[in-house]
């Protein structure tokens, strides 16, 4: 009888994990973006130099960051698309902040050369929904 009773509750809590994971009750994941935007280049070398010294920073030293995108190649829906772009995705604000703050003689290259301008954009969702409580 006792193993017909261990059977039926390891049964029921399988069933339980497996309604929770199946309806999205799990953590949600809390990750943060830096994305940086050049508008207009006015030194053409500054900005080549940029594209390259960029090209294997996030992978190579960045906090674990990786890109999700960095390009020039844009279609604007509304309004005029930056002239290039990047976006790196870190596990935390903190991870892109670092990456940031160890990138600043890059950032003062991009600050001289270009009209850009970069943030962190914090993302707190649960199964794709946006959420106000980071």
């Amino acid at each position: 009888m006792r193993h017909r009773t261990a059977i039926a509750a390891a049964l029921a809590l399988g069933l339980a994990a497996g309604a929770m994971a199946t309806l999205g009750f799990a953590a949600p994941s809390r990750s943060a973006y830096v994305v940086i935007e050049i508008d207009q280049v006015a030194d053409a070398s500054a900005y080549d130099s940029l594209k390259t010294s960029m090209a294997g920073i996030v992978e190579t030293q960045a906090q674990d960051g990786r890109y999700l995108a960095r390009t020039e190649n844009m279609t604007a829906l509304d309004g005029a698309p930056p002239k290039g772009i990047a976006i790196i995705e870190f596990a935390s604000a903190a991870k892109a902040r670092a990456y940031y703050e160890n990138t600043k003689e890059l950032t003062a290259l991009r600050m001289k050369g270009m009209t850009s301008r970069a943030f962190i954009v914090n993302v707190c969702s649960q199964r794709g929904a946006l959420s106000s409580d980071c």
